[in-house]
């Protein structure tokens, strides 16, 4: 079996993660998103960490002025509910998991919302 090597950033950010249960990452469209078990709370790319985000948490992405990801579709800018992550938060691991949890929780409450979709909370560590 061979062994998949990520980019360096990639490397950082789930060392930065391991703390989480059930980690885990799949390349995706020249990116990677980043999963606890089935929930997808996170994506990397360009080697820039975006964390899902919802009306509950949008405005302490605001504060720091952080950017959505977007791309383009059909010639438009699309942006989907992705913020950077706070880069100096990310070197402070308290400060880091506080984010982590702020998207994880983002990311129950769409599933929640959507039909057949329940999920309880995994801990985190």
């Amino acid at each position: 079996m061979t062994m998949m090597r990520y980019p360096e950033f990639l490397d950082y950010v789930l060392e930065q993660m391991s703390f989480i249960r059930g980690l885990h990452v799949r390349a995706m469209f020249g990116g990677y998103s980043i999963y606890q078990d089935d929930l997808i709370f996170a994506i990397i790319v360009k080697d820039v960490l975006y964390l899902k985000t919802d009306a509950v948490v949008q405005s302490d992405f605001d504060e720091k002025g952080l950017l959505p990801f977007t791309y383009v579709a059909k010639g438009k800018f699309v942006s989907i509910q992705y913020l950077e992550a706070p880069p100096k938060e990310f070197e402070e691991p308290n400060s880091m998991r506080e984010w982590v949890e702020k998207a994880l929780d983002a990311s129950i409450r769409q599933r929640s919302h959507s039909p057949n979709k329940s999920r309880k909370r995994t801990r985190l560590f």
